[in-house]
């Protein structure tokens, strides 16, 4: 047995068989790829994302239009897209006096927000990729109004605008929404993104994401998808089997900067990346997304670049999940099938959504 693995160790290096590790220079981190274990049986876990046949209007659904929310008030009878700060917030608006009386190690500092709910439509059994995209196109037209309007509050640095979608991801309600915090501190994986997009930009004079895409629209083996203002790819530096990134081709610092046809170029990509999602295991695909642009400090930041993640739990069908636990936890991320083959998977899957 040891002639056997240290034969396989003097080969010649395959990083579509040879476990490898990849740089992340968006965190600054690296990941393990062990494609060689793809292939091994599965005895663990396994979820149930079972369809749903969800009517127009949920009685029961405090998001829907005209229900009563938990808190007691009453949605108005909207129609298309509807926003409210959130009943459970995680964040108060209210400044607090605060004695700073701590030591290196018991540091705290009180901190400040709004979080705010957006229906994406009053149709309770739409997703994203069953919507049309001049609908999709009014909700990226609602993150932009929000972002600008959040972030014109002295006080509020930082707008994470996001989506859980299915229960696997924690989502307590089917219902379309999205959210949003918004908050006095840049967040900690935000603010390393900004850190290396800095270090980047000073050294190149060049946007990381600019050269990066530049790069990938080269190589061609992880573009998803393709259209006049956005690219949809599988990272190279992929944790979740099917995470992809949407990135603007331009050097566009935040949603602010779109023009009507560039929110409609990414209405475009954003249908089509969850419908491809959808056929992939022929199920409402669940993922977490969210938006990475410049914070709203009131800072120069010539070096971001927007870009839109999705993280996807699926492995192999509908009931399999990537758990992060053992080694991801206590070392580094690590994945199993490779970037460039979620890349093809993803790619060959069609635009038509398969319920239509």
């Amino acid at each position: 047995m040891e002639l056997e693995n240290t034969k396989e160790m003097n080969s010649s290096f395959d990083q579509k068989k040879h476990p490898h590790r990849r740089y992340n220079p968006l965190l600054d981190e690296w990941i393990l790829v062990s494609p060689q274990r793809a292939n091994r049986p599965w005895q663990g876990q396994t979820e149930k994302v079972a369809e749903e046949n969800l009517p127009a209007h949920d009685p029961s659904c405090y998001l829907c239009s005209g229900n009563v929310r938990v808190n007691g008030e009453r949605n108005p009878d909207y129609k298309g897209i509807f926003v409210f700060e959130n009943d459970f917030g995680s964040l108060m608006k209210g400044d607090v006096k605060f004695s700073n009386q701590q030591s290196s190690f018991f540091s705290l500092k009180p901190e400040r927000g709004i979080n705010r709910v957006i229906c994406f439509s009053e149709n309770h059994n739409l997703t994203l990729p069953t919507m049309e995209i001049d609908d999709i196109k009014k909700v990226v037209d609602v993150w932009q109004q929000q972002y600008d309007d959040l972030g014109s509050e002295n006080y509020i640095n930082h707008v994470q605008i996001f989506e859980n979608k299915g229960s696997v991801m924690g989502c307590s309600n089917p219902h379309p929404h999205g959210q949003i915090w918004a908050q006095s501190s840049i967040p900690s994986t935000v603010l390393r993104t900004q850190e290396n997009l800095s270090r980047y930009f000073e050294k190149n004079g060049r946007s990381l994401l600019e050269d990066y895409v530049k790069d990938e629209l080269e190589a061609g083996e992880r573009i998803i998808l393709e259209n006049e203002d956005f690219v949809a790819l599988v990272p190279f530096w992929a944790v979740w089997p099917f995470e992809t990134m949407i990135i603007s081709k331009r050097k566009a610092e935040n949603i602010s900067e779109f023009s009507d046809f560039e929110k409609i170029s990414l209405a475009e990509m954003i249908k089509n990346l969850t419908t491809k999602y959808d056929n992939l295991f022929e199920i409402s695909f669940p993922y977490s997304a969210g938006i990475h642009q410049s914070p709203t400090d009131g800072k120069p930041h010539a070096e971001w670049h927007f870009h839109m993640h999705f993280y996807p739990p699926l492995l192999r069908s509908a009931e399999i999940k990537k758990f992060m636990v053992g080694y991801e936890m206590l070392a580094e991320p690590q994945r199993d099938i490779t970037p460039e083959q979620s890349a093809v998977i993803l790619k060959k899957l069609s635009l038509k959504h398969y319920k239509s």
